[in-house]
């Protein structure tokens, strides 16, 4: 790991903020919250979410537009139409967007009309993809590999910063292991080793973690007691009939709840949580 000059710690004060917008970064004291369904279906549950996240402590609004899907035949995005969805809740909302790239030709069209580009599990060593990322000016969330060691994670990430763009957000979403009642193992103690060991933001994903509802509340507020920058929940209006990962969405009054409920652990870490993320006076008005 000694390799990854770029991404190790060079002294324990040695942390890195990553500016997300103008009034939300991760890696300070403040946490970062994320909130938002897994793909974005249309403008109206967009605007739905948008809505009742902006009103909770929610940082930034996460929906994809490019899905990676198992299977050819499910539904694999809105892609263009998705980003103009996207950029439109920004606009009305405050709250940046957040989602995921999955090929080198989408990351000009991404880049216009997103704050964050995701890296998913499946992509994290695209090392092609990496290389294009660390030549951007916007800033990276880079999952985990769904078998990766931690230093193949770090490597990744050394990856993009290697090629100029130091703006990395790390991202532990689960491990596979041989258990089939949740959906992956969340690998709390791979949080505190990287906190350790590199001056990059790190963020959990309890959604992808568990892959059951009632188990992602409880997984992210560990995360924060353990010393994650945030998490990135999925959440959805009618969680039951999202067309991609209905099981581990939560409801948006769900999503609200568990973003105050987190107020109390990030306090006891010495942490804070914005009481909102958007402009002071909302420029939205979904009706």
């Amino acid at each position: 790991m000694q390799k990854a000059k770029l991404t190790l710690k060079t002294s324990p004060d040695h942390q890195t903020i990553v500016q997300i917008s103008e009034q939300v970064s991760v890696g300070g004291s403040d946490l970062l919250i994320v909130g938002g369904p897994c793909a974005v279906e249309s403008q109206a549950q967009m605007e739905a979410v948008a809505s009742r996240l902006v009103m909770a402590p929610v940082q930034a609004i996460r929906g994809g537009v490019y899905k990676p899907r198992t299977s050819p035949y499910d539904f694999q995005g809105l892609g263009l139409e998705g980003l103009k969805i996207l950029a439109a809740v920004r606009e009305r909302s405050g709250l940046p967007v957040i989602t995921e790239v999955m090929a080198i030709s989408q990351i000009e069209a991404i880049a216009t009309y997103a704050d964050v580009l995701q890296v998913g599990s499946r992509n994290m060593q695209n090392f092609d993809l990496l290389k294009a990322l660390g030549e951007i000016n916007k800033p990276v969330l880079l999952k985990r590999g769904l078998a990766a060691t931690i230093e193949e994670f770090v490597m990744a990430a050394e990856y993009i910063l290697s090629h100029g763009n130091p703006n990395v957000i790390l991202c532990e979403r689960g491990i596979r292991s041989f258990d089939t009642y949740t959906r992956n193992v969340l690998d709390l103690g791979a949080v505190v080793a990287l906190k350790q060991i590199t001056h990059l933001p790190v963020i959990v994903d309890p959604s992808h973690a568990a892959g059951k509802r009632e188990l992602v509340a409880d997984l992210a507020r560990a995360a924060v007691a353990c010393g994650a920058d945030g998490v990135i929940v999925e959440c959805h209006p009618e969680p039951e009939k999202s067309v991609s990962d209905a099981r581990q969405a939560l409801s948006l009054d769900e999503m609200a709840n568990l973003a105050e409920s987190l107020s109390a652990i990030a306090a006891a870490v010495g942490r804070t949580i914005p009481s909102r993320a958007g402009t002071s006076s909302p420029r939205l008005s979904f009706v």
